[in-house]
């Protein structure tokens, strides 16, 4: 049962271990001691990690392929995962959360994205957007809008990117003006994360001088007069999640709707991303492990020069440091979790250093598990391809890792 009384979670946890093994079980069975991502959880996060590959097994990687090709965004899917605790799990329990840590959030988000990295990416964002209403919004605002967005009845999308400002988010250009009790927005956000069929959108916007001080973070409710979408983007990965522009034309949107003060924005978005790049660590996490039990299972199937692949040292090798990085990875996403948990000072390095580290190695051991599958890796009938192509992003959004670099020397370099 997850922390807090969340009593449908342990009914659902215990059907599901009833349940029928599903189509990526055996990534969960082919977890061997060295790779094991139980490894140094407690009871009770073990539990968690369970419900989640069962239900990755069952519910996501079945379709994983269809929703890639098709481009179809898994709303009922995801809202079966909301019923698991999944569509709130940091959030408080009083606004129907979980309730859960940093560190059991990313165990949960590694081991769904074992079925579907996409879907899983994206539920990752949707989290992040109800943390920053549950954390930063008043009473009002957090009873109004979490419980049904942790229930994902209702979807939340982050808009902080803009045409003109990606890594300089400070210098974005959306404007907030005040007239009365509405804020009258104009602008646009670019390559927002279920933009057009989210229903909520957390926007930081310009409300006062230039600069991180000037911004002000306001929630934007689907249907509101002057809100629109740009054309559904065409991507490499994440087709499982629509990408659209979204829009803001003269937007009257009630000052009720501010989250925080007028100028913490900027504070609330960053606060944000901390999460944010640990949950997109963990999903690159749960990639690399999927595609690396793939890799393992594809060499010791395959025969070349009348042996399997399996026999070639220089593979073994191969397959031996894409399993270090793996752990490696896992142990410095883990800890990050831990620090931000605990509020630590060097929080936004520890984040940083894990979402760059964790992200370029597991899309490197994605990309070797399909450089060992030959051919076949390159074919859309081997689901190693669909890891590679998701994951890759992973080193782009949430903070570029070149801006992950530049906060780590920052921490290193201050006085």
């Amino acid at each position: 049962m997850l922390r807090g009384g969340c009593q449908r979670v342990g009914a659902l946890l215990r059907g599901l271990r009833r349940g029928p093994r599903g189509a990526a079980d055996s990534v969960q069975r082919g977890v061997v001691s060295c790779i094991d991502p139980s490894m140094g959880l407690n009871e009770e996060q073990k539990e968690f990690q369970k419900v989640a590959f069962n239900f990755a097994a069952r519910e996501m990687a079945p379709h994983m392929a269809e929703w890639d090709q098709k481009e179809l965004f898994p709303v009922d899917t995801m809202r079966k995962a909301a019923q698991l605790g999944f569509g709130g799990l940091y959030v408080q329990t009083d606004v129907g959360g979980a309730g859960l840590s940093r560190l059991d959030t990313s165990v949960v988000f590694e081991a769904l994205a074992t079925g579907c990295t996409s879907t899983t990416a994206y539920m990752s964002i949707h989290n992040m957007c109800v943390w920053m209403i549950d954390h930063f919004g008043s009473e009002e605002q957090r009873h109004r809008l979490c419980p049904p967005l942790c229930a994902m009845e209702k979807f939340a999308s982050y808009c902080l990117t803009e045409p003109g400002s990606g890594s300089d988010a400070a210098s974005l250009v959306t404007s907030a003006v005040r007239q009365h009790d509405h804020y009258i927005l104009n602008g646009s956000k670019a390559f927002i994360s279920g933009g057009g069929e989210a229903d909520v959108y957390v926007v930081m916007c310009r409300t006062g001088g230039p600069g991180p001080r000037g911004i002000s973070c306001v929630v934007v409710e689907k249907g509101t007069p002057g809100l629109s979408f740009g054309k559904k983007e065409k991507k490499v990965g994440w087709n499982s999640q629509p990408t659209r522009a979204v829009i803001f034309e003269d937007c009257a949107v009630p000052v009720a709707n501010r989250i925080g003060d007028e100028g913490q924005g900027f504070l609330i978005a960053m606060k944000g991303l901390n999460g944010g790049r640990i949950s997109v660590a963990s999903c690159s996490l749960g990639a690399a492990h999927a595609s690396l039990v793939l890799a393992r299972d594809y060499l010791k199937a395959r025969k070349q020069f009348g042996e399997p692949l399996a026999k070639s040292q220089y593979l073994q090798f191969q397959l031996a440091e894409m399993a270090a990085r793996l752990v490696a990875s896992r142990l410095m996403v883990r800890a990050a979790a831990v620090a931000l948990e605990e509020g630590r000072e060097d929080t936004v390095a520890l984040c940083s250093m894990a979402k760059l580290f964790a992200t370029d190695e597991c899309f490197a051991i994605c990309n070797q598990a399909l450089q060992m599958h030959g051919g076949y890796g390159y074919l859309k009938d081997y689901a190693v391809q669909q890891y590679v192509r998701d994951s890759r992003v992973h080193q782009i959004l949430e903070g570029s890792n070149e801006v992950m670099r530049m906060l780590i020397s920052r921490s290193l370099l201050q006085e």
